[in-house]
């Protein structure tokens, strides 16, 4: 079977590189969100060139910005209650230069933004659809396409929304796979994130009088005092999931990233903000360690605001679970070489399914390190052998 899919994929190869230089070329950049509709109506009707069903759905909520609309897609292979998803997000960082947006095509390259994150991966799951339509390996259950806007700021107004009105994952999930640039590796946990602003409010006076004010920079220095102890506690703490170098094992807790305040070098700062970054791995409780950093914040100072901004769960499931054996074993028949699996170091859509008890990994072509560069690129080559490699795990986990 490994050698008809790989013959089918290797047949459309020319096919999956033009759609993936159609997709580079369509700006989807987020923010501020523009041209999802435009891009995911190009993955429908490929998708129904092929012979694949498509549709297209606003996402609940999704026209909170009416200028940029959220759309998604999902597309069905198969039928019965036992579900394998393919995942993946249209939307990418913004360019650094608009040329990015005219992709060029090699004999054995795709550049232009987002063709590694993740456009190329996207390709390499549709494609994966295509050969196990056309071999007519038997499912017990169905292959879903689900491609969602938002991924690259946070998914509010994308996969979290829907995951929060239960459209995304239903309780027939056999397993998730996302379409990352892994460069090679699996990906089994990601770390969950809480970042927030923080506010210290005082009030202004003139320099020389400076006793009628009161000093929002220097109620900060008590606030990051205070951050410092909880950090040097956390960063103490080192996951198990496997992640190389040892230095990226231990939990983070980053101040500054972001900071703003005063007025005037002569006037008594009446407002100083600054941001946190707490990255919490998969053996955390994340309850806990949120509610640990908004008590810091609040015990070292009164008059100070904590707005969160971005939340994430961390994820993980043991690279022993049956599913994630499956997806070792198709890699290693198709590439010829086992892969590792390793801890995401950032956070992945993997969370939104691992909520719902669904074993979920990421596993892409492409190389993290060009991802959101100026000279972001994909190999034909892992289009297709990633698109085998989609097919095989698909077929294995549904194997009747």
């Amino acid at each position: 079977m490994i050698e008809q899919l790989r013959s089918l994929v290797h047949e459309h190869r020319d096919a999956m590189a033009a759609l993936t230089a159609k997709l580079v070329a369509i700006d989807t950049e987020n923010p501020p969100g523009r041209g999802y509709e435009h891009c995911l109506r190009v993955l429908g009707d490929e998708l129904e060139a092929l012979g694949l069903d498509a549709r297209i759905e606003p996402v609940p909520g999704g026209d909170a910005d009416p200028e940029h609309p959220r759309y998604w897609l999902r597309s069905e292979l198969g039928a019965g209650r036992r579900t394998v998803y393919f995942h993946g997000h249209i939307d990418v960082v913004p360019a650094d230069d608009p040329s990015q947006f005219d992709p060029r095509v090699t004999d054995d390259t795709i550049f232009g933004r987002g063709s590694t994150d993740m456009k190329g991966g996207l390709v390499s799951m549709i494609y994966a659809m295509k050969a196990l339509q056309d071999v007519g390996v038997k499912l017990d259950g169905r292959v879903v396409l689900q491609v969602v806007p938002d991924e690259e700021t946070g998914g509010a107004l994308g996969s979290r929304a829907l995951a929060d009105r239960a459209l995304l994952v239903g309780d027939d999930a056999v397993a998730m796979l996302t379409a990352e640039p892994t460069g090679g590796v699996v990906w089994h946990a990601s770390r969950g994130a809480i970042t927030c602003r923080i506010t210290v409010r005082g009030r202004p006076s003139h320099v020389g009088l400076q006793y009628r004010g009161v000093n929002a920079f220097e109620k900060m220095l008590a606030v990051a005092s205070r951050l410092r102890q909880l950090k040097d506690e956390v960063e103490q703490r080192v996951t198990t999931y496997p992640l190389e170098p040892e230095a990226a094992r231990h939990s983070i807790l980053m101040m500054g990233g972001e900071t703003s305040g005063g007025r005037n070098f002569n006037v008594v700062p009446d407002r100083f903000a600054f941001t946190v970054d707490r990255r919490i791995n998969p053996e955390e409780d994340f309850g806990i360690e949120r509610g640990r950093l908004v008590e810091a914040v609040h015990s070292a100072a009164q008059d100070v605001d904590v707005d969160v901004f971005q939340e994430a769960r961390p994820a993980g499931v043991s690279e022993k679970h049956p599913a994630a054996r499956a997806l070792a074993h198709s890699i290693e028949e198709v590439r010829g070489a086992p892969a590792p699996f390793e801890l995401c170091p950032g956070i992945l859509e993997i969370r939104f399914y691992a909520e719902r008890g669904v074993p979920a990994f990421a596993y892409g072509p492409g190389l993290l390190s060009v991802a959101h560069g100026p000279k972001e690129f994909i190999k034909r080559r892992d289009l297709e052998d990633v698109a085998v490699v989609y097919a095989v795990t698909a077929a294995r986990l549904l194997a009747p």
